[in-house]
């Protein structure tokens, strides 16, 4: 529930990217018109922005913190067993992480993610992938939590794939929203990103098997074998590469 007592903070209010129902926006056209002439430093009543029979977007936002059992669970230090990495370099939990860590923290059928409009499909040119968007929003107990855009770069046009891709996009946008709750935020910590990888992970000089001209260093876990570098990328002999000892 929002209550603004004054005109500076009504424009405040909108400025912060908030996006209110109608009947909201109406509400505070008319509480500004009931605050002309009046300075921004005198006495309002407070105005109510929200009409409790209405269904908000942002229900709930940031009305009170969770119990300290629940966030005990969300912040709880990331396993280093869990965490995998991607051949760029890149740190993630794997998407089933996330959804446990909800369902302890608030029991199945405690949260949702809830999409935003529909997918937006980008057709790359030159190649055969797509870029596929889409916006959706996390509840915890009918409260907003967060929201965020997920993407999956898709390489295949076959429409039997499609489903998968849309389930891809969903997963990313649960990650990103899952870092508004503080869960694994350690994978966006510098530190803890280079003291990982530097105790757990190897660079692997590689070669495109498509195109041996084309070199590059990828990344993997210590404890996994070569095996695990992606085609067309092949492990090769280089004098840079780096010790996977």
């Amino acid at each position: 529930m929002a209550f603004i007592t004054s005109r500076r903070a009504l424009f405040n209010f909108i400025s912060t990217g908030f996006r209110p129902q109608l009947s909201a926006i109406i509400k505070v056209q008319a509480a500004l018109n009931s605050t002309d002439g009046k300075s921004d430093e005198g006495a309002y009543p407070s105005v109510r922005l929200d009409d409790p029979n209405e269904k908000d977007d942002f229900a709930g936002i940031a009305a009170a913190p969770f119990p300290k059992e629940v966030t005990d669970i969300l912040l709880a230090p990331v396993k280093t067993d869990d965490i995998e990495i991607k051949p760029d370099g890149l740190l993630y939990l794997p998407e089933i992480r996330y959804r446990r860590i909800l369902n302890k923290s608030f029991g199945p059928g405690g949260w949702a993610l809830m999409p935003r409009g529909q997918p937006n499909i980008i057709n790359n040119e030159g190649e055969v992938s797509q870029l596929v968007l889409r916006e959706f929003a996390l509840y915890v107990y009918g409260r907003f939590v967060a929201q965020s855009v997920g993407e999956h770069l898709h390489y295949s046009k076959n429409e039997a794939n499609t489903g998968k891709a849309l389930e891809s996009v969903k997963s990313n946008a649960l990650m990103r929203c899952c870092k508004d709750l503080g869960i694994a935020s350690e994978l966006w910590d510098p530190t803890f990103i280079y003291e990982f990888k530097k105790k757990y992970c190897v660079e692997v000089w590689c070669e495109n098997a498509r195109n041996s001209k084309e070199k590059r260093k990828l990344w993997r876990l210590k404890r996994q074998s070569n095996d695990i570098i992606p085609y067309p990328w092949k492990p090769a002999q280089s004098p840079n590469a780096f010790n996977s000892k």
